[in-house]
């Protein structure tokens, strides 16, 4: 079980690896647009900067290229170039029907599996050639297809319209509830279709006049990229040169509230950085929420600071969350070294 567990982290850091430069182009062009730009009452205001406006949807555009990037090498690392056809149609399927990069995982996995296993199809000599070129693409990308639209894009919309009506019920009652479940949410995909969910909740409810909902999820949106990035400070020999400069980017775009920043982590070690990450972001929307903290512009991180009521709440809150991120990832990681370091040993 452990070995084939292996394999598949293996399979995801090879994606992670290549989807890396991706988060970062986009991140610094976003970070140095938004950081720039005069924030209006509905976020940046670009409509006299068009320069600004520009570097805005490059670092947008490299943002959309995320997801395939990373279905595509991880189905690389399972099938070599075979798989990267079907993956790159997978990802691309995930970020058009909006399964965001928990989508874009399932995909690459998918194409790798079904390249693989096409691959075990004994075929004349002759034939050989053109398996790699013609075969497997087609086939291997109908398949992935198939199943991306057919079983994840319905009931993914259908997901997305139940959430959005639970919470409207639940923002009517417990205000702390209603804190924990968003700060779940913006964590558990990082910008994907959950996150958008519980954004775009938020910011309808500026338009209502009750600014709580945003203020809680302003502090929540920067906590896992900051936190991840601070692990990587707080504890170097834990990490990877590649991680750790995955956590310089991460940190920067913490800044300006892009919680697609820790991704890359999320990607390489899903099962320990998403709990994580929520439980930080979680802790933020809380105290936000408990300090009356009101966000005026949908967005989130420090850089919306000048726009958001109780400000020392809000600072509080991401700095809590940020800090129960960090050390709780470096625990981790420290409990899963020294298992690792005692299997070697036995």
């Amino acid at each position: 079980m452990n070995k084939h567990l292996f394999k598949v982290r293996q399979y995801l850091l090879s994606g992670v690896s290549y989807a890396i430069p991706f988060v970062a182009c986009g991140g610094i062009l976003i970070a140095v647009a938004i950081a720039f730009a005069p924030m209006g009452p509905e976020g940046p205001d670009f409509s006299n900067s068009p320069f600004l406006k520009m570097l805005m949807d490059i670092g947008s555009t490299a943002f959309s290229l995320l997801v395939p990037v990373l279905a595509g090498y991880i189905a690389f690392g399972m099938a070599d170039r075979p798989g990267l056809v079907p993956g790159f149609v997978g990802g691309a399927i995930a970020h058009q029907i909006g399964a965001g990069f928990l989508g874009g995982l399932a995909a690459g996995l998918l194409a790798g599996l079904v390249v693989m296993l096409i691959k075990k199809v004994k075929v004349p000599i002759y034939f050989r050639p053109v398996m790699p070129i013609l075969v497997i693409p087609v086939v291997a990308s109908l398949v992935v297809g198939f199943v991306m639209f057919q079983f994840l894009g319905v009931p993914i919309r259908d997901l997305m319209a139940s959430m959005s009506a639970w919470l409207q019920v639940m923002g009517t009652g417990n205000r702390v509830v209603l804190a924990a479940v968003l700060g779940a949410m913006i964590a558990f995909d990082m910008g994907g279709p959950v996150n958008k969910v519980a954004f775009f909740f938020s910011a309808a409810m500026i338009k209502e006049g009750n600014f709580a909902p945003m203020g809680a999820c302003a502090a929540a949106i920067c906590v896992p990229p900051l936190g991840m990035g601070l692990a990587t400070l707080l504890g170097r020999r834990l990490w990877t040169q590649q991680e750790r400069e995955a956590g310089y980017a991460s940190l920067a775009m913490g800044m300006i509230g892009i919680t697609e920043g820790a991704i890359p982590f999320a990607a390489a070690e899903p099962l320990r950085v998403i709990p994580t990450i929520m439980l930080g972001s979680m802790l933020a929307a809380v105290i936000a929420m408990l300090g009356g903290v009101g966000g005026h512009a949908p967005h989130g991180g420090p850089i919306v600071l000048p726009v958001v009521d109780n400000r020392l709440a809000y600072i509080a809150a991401i700095v809590a969350g940020t800090l129960l991120v960090a050390l709780l990832a470096n625990a981790l990681r420290q409990v899963v070294g020294a298992r690792d370091q005692g299997t070697r040993e036995d």
